[in-house]
């Protein structure tokens, strides 16, 4: 990677790199730069916190419906709704705070303190006061506290995971003094914030401070930009606005006509007021706020853990999953699987050379892999020069030292480079090299191991060239996780793209995937491939990708856009700083929680605690499932107010008696609101199945099922009602027929909708017919509720016609056709 060094920064980076800057130029420089400050925003008070909070009209509508319930004297009902605003609250507050939050993750793993040279002399100050052209100083195992060009330094390698992604250590060397900087400056001389240094000590002139490091980069698209409202949010909000304004408009309008009919101010402000209290529904967002709870409750039993319970809701919809390799698809760890040693050599030796030619403190997982089967060498031996893996030099050396004098000098790395250091025959070299690409074709990672035996010299300080006697192969990999292969498959044949994001070579990538039946057939497109389609604009070549490898940050995010400018819902995966951008891109954002940095975790609204794939399909079925609970409740409560709502208009519009008083809207909410929020919590099924790909809550069948339910119930009621008026039976006697009737007919669409599976399903119907039998047969009952006795006859006609006219909504369980997911070619 190339970088350039903007042309203002030139004239700051002449330090004297054995004095530093001195006190009046750091203050000069503060002034031009700002402070080493990743992002700097003003603190959110809390006035600004109830201001937008108080933005929301989810919260108003609470409020001013639980007002209505105390102006009619239910006090019980408006508590509650009083007591349901203060979670609403909890999580506007919740998510404005997030952004904070979040820069206090990212900022969290960066360099609290720094040493640097100053006026000729060292100084540890704070790293935010460290500015363009000091000389800071970077100990073995300390992090880069800004962006620098490297001044000096040996054997210097750093470990980069949380800006590339890569998990091996990266050679860094000091750049020459005639080297030019007016141009892209190789990221091999470059110190970068937020990176650790592995092996060495280095010098390096501070170049690129707070947001304009690589580092504030990332930080800056993460925190930047509104979070914005999921669509089920922006519907209930829409659903609730819009229903709230009908509702005004009606109950005004009832008043006044029930003032012209001349029934007197009272009744007129009674039938508003019940007309308002059945309009008004409160329980479309107490009811999402319910199910949103129980699914971060059923994903937490599935180790995922939600922190913003509205990405409940997106997981469900989720169409295509870009996620990592390492630790996501496979376990995240290097395995030695094959030990091949040379003729002359076995397997014992082999691996005793290879753990001479490693260090425990290097940070390299290939190290760590090495030194858990083999052990260095002993017993009199002794290292007295090591020379660490570079890019440039593909391998690491060691020089041991025994008593007697003898040297022995032992080599690891890159396969093809060991062998071209060693002495081998042509075909026995040939030989090996086929070896070598079988088994890189096959996912596998490979270094070779050589070793050189000689009399001790002065010329031990000097790296052997050539003359090696090969030793063998190792042969690594990073073992697929269990389940991950029936799982990518069960997503596969549910309709989701799995698209596998690595930094990974493409063909250790593209066997990897393979394995985990995400791709067959070709290789990988890397990310600079995707990154030249898309800026060509041949989005269209997404269709048939799968692997993506030698990935960068910004190419991520360009895919993570590119799939959701194609109607795609997109789940990321990520661990890293890297992975901050994407996460933050993406409609769910998923953290590693295992192994993910807390940058990672705080900008994404599911984090997973087992960090493995399985759990993101399970996460996406209960997300689903939940959508699909949702949906029947949602469905059911505007069957309810349908009728509800037009009953309590209509009867009165027309010259009756009204049908409901304030305490039959209480009889009818206590079957209304356990139904809701308790009998459509059906269990996730086993399997992913297919799923409708249409974004909108309900389709236009939906549409005209709950219309048609409602319609019909609603006129069940009105010519019962008027029948029995009538008929001579009396107010009290027809709304009571009524109300059987509407009491049957909610657990008629209970019973339909849910085909009674489940025991609150059941409870809540068996408690419902049980009220509209004997309500109306107890004497108490009926005086305090305005109700007059039935016949057996009588309840028995009002109930089949609540469960006739209900009957319609068992259409909503049946899955319409689904949108075929878009063709895509095998990679």
């Amino acid at each position: 990677m190339l970088r350039p060094l903007p042309r203002d920064r030139l004239k700051a980076l002449t330090t004297d790199i054995r004095s530093g800057l001195t006190e009046s130029e750091v203050l000069q420089r503060r002034a031009t730069y700002g402070s080493n400050l990743i992002a700097e925003e003003p603190p959110t008070t809390w006035q600004t916190l109830v201001r937008d909070t108080a933005a929301d009209p989810m919260i108003w509508f609470l409020i001013l419906t639980s007002g209505l319930f105390g102006v009619i004297g239910k006090t019980t009902d408006m508590i509650v709704l009083l007591l349901a605003v203060a979670p609403l609250v909890g999580m506007d507050f919740y998510l404005h705070r997030r952004t904070q939050v979040s820069l206090a993750g990212l900022t969290g793993v960066l360099s609290a303190t720094a040493t640097t040279l100053r006026d000729g002399h060292e100084h540890t100050i704070l790293a935010a006061d460290l500015v363009p052209g000091d000389i800071a100083i970077v100990a073995n195992g300390e992090l880069f506290p800004a962006d620098g060009l490297i001044a000096a330094g040996t054997d210097l390698q750093a470990e980069e995971s949380s800006l590339t992604g890569e998990a091996y250590p990266v050679a860094k060397q000091a750049i020459t003094p005639d080297q030019s900087l007016d141009g892209p400056i190789a990221s091999e001389h470059w110190g970068f914030a937020g990176t650790r240094l592995l092996t060495g000590r280095a010098l390096f002139r501070v170049a690129m401070t707070g947001k304009d490091t690589l580092y504030g980069e990332i930080v800056k698209s993460a925190v930047e930009g509104p979070e914005g409202r999921t669509r089920l949010q922006a519907s209930v909000a829409e659903l609730v606005r819009l229903l709230l304004i009908v509702a005004i408009l009606f109950c005004l309008v009832l008043a006044g006509v029930r003032l012209s009919q001349g029934f007197g101010l009272f009744d007129a402000f009674l039938s508003a007021a019940t007309l308002a209290v059945a309009a008004i529904p409160e329980e479309f967002p107490v009811v999402l706020t319910f199910f949103l709870g129980a699914g971060v409750y059923r994903l937490a039993k599935r180790q995922a853990l939600v922190r913003r319970a509205v990405a409940v809701e997106n997981i469900g919809r989720v169409t295509a999953i870009c996620c990592d390799k390492t630790g996501t698809i496979t376990e995240g760890r290097l395995s030695l699987d094959e030990v091949y040693p040379a003729l002359a050599i076995d397997s014992a030796d082999l691996l005793k050379i290879a753990a001479s030619a490693s260090r425990h403190d290097s940070g390299d997982p290939l190290d760590t892999a090495i030194l858990e089967t083999g052990r260095a060498f002993d017993r009199g031996w002794k290292r007295v020069q090591l020379f660490p893996f570079t890019e440039a030099r593909r391998r690491e050396t060691a020089i041991w030292r025994a008593g007697d004098g003898l040297e022995k000098a032992v080599v690891k790395g890159a396969a093809e480079t060991v062998l071209a250091l060693s002495m081998l025959p042509p075909d026995e070299r040939d030989g090996w090299n086929e070896k070598i690409r079988l088994l890189s074709a096959g996912g596998h990672k490979v270094i070779g191991c050589a070793v050189m035996e000689r009399p001790a010299s002065h010329e031990g300080d000097i790296e052997p060239g050539k003359g090696f006697q090969f030793a063998g192969l190792l042969s690594f990999s990073d073992p697929l996780r269990e389940g991950v292969a029936e799982a990518v498959a069960d997503a596969s044949g549910a309709g989701i793209r799995v698209i596998m994001v690595t930094g990974d070579h493409p063909q250790t990538a593209t066997a990897i995937a393979r394995e985990a039946g995400i791709a067959t057939g070709t290789q990988a497109m890397t990310g600079d491939e995707v990154e030249a389609m898309l800026a060509k604009g041949d989005a269209a070549g997404l269709r048939g990708l799968s692997v993506v490898a030698r990935a960068a940050p910004g190419q991520k995010l360009a895919l993570v856009r590119a799939l959701q400018g194609q109607g795609e819902i997109v789940a990321v995966t990520g661990d890293g700083v890297n992975d901050v951008p994407a996460l933050k891109a993406a409609d769910v954002g998923i953290a590693m929680g295992m192994r993910g940095t807390r940058s990672a975790r705080e900008v994404s609204p599911i984090v997973l605690l087992d960090d493995n794939f399985r759990t993101i399909v399970g996460a996406i079925a209960e997300g689903r499932q939940l959508f699909s609970n949702l949906r029947l409740s949602f469905a059911f409560l505007l069957m309810v107010h349908i009728p509800l709502v037009a009953s309590a208009a209509l009867i009165p519009f027309i010259g009756f008696p009204l049908l409901y008083l304030p305490v039959h809207i209480v009889w009818l909410e206590l079957v209304i609101h356990p139904a809701a929020l308790l009998a459509f919590q059906q269990p996730t099924p086993s399997r992913l199945g297919t799923h409708d790909r249409d974004p909108r809550f309900f389709d236009k069948r939906q549409w005209l099922v709950i219309a048609g339910t409602g319609i019909a119930t609603g006129a069940a009621l009105l010519l019962l009602f008027v029948r029995a008026v009538e008929g001579g039976q009396g107010a009290e006697h027809a709304r009571t027929v009524a109300l059987v009737a509407l009491i049957m007919a909610q657990v008629g669409m209970v019973a339909w909708l849910t085909g009674l599976r489940g025991r609150a399903a059941q409870t809540v119907c068996v408690a419902g017919a049980a009220s509209s039998l004997l309500f109306p047969q107890i004497p108490f009952l009926t005086e305090m509720l305005s109700l007059h006795p039935l016949s057996a006859v009588e309840w028995a006609e009002a109930a089949a016609i609540g469960l006739v006219v209900s009957s319609g909504s068992v259409l909503l369980r049946a899955k319409a056709p689904t949108r075929p997911a878009p063709e895509r070619a095998n990679p």
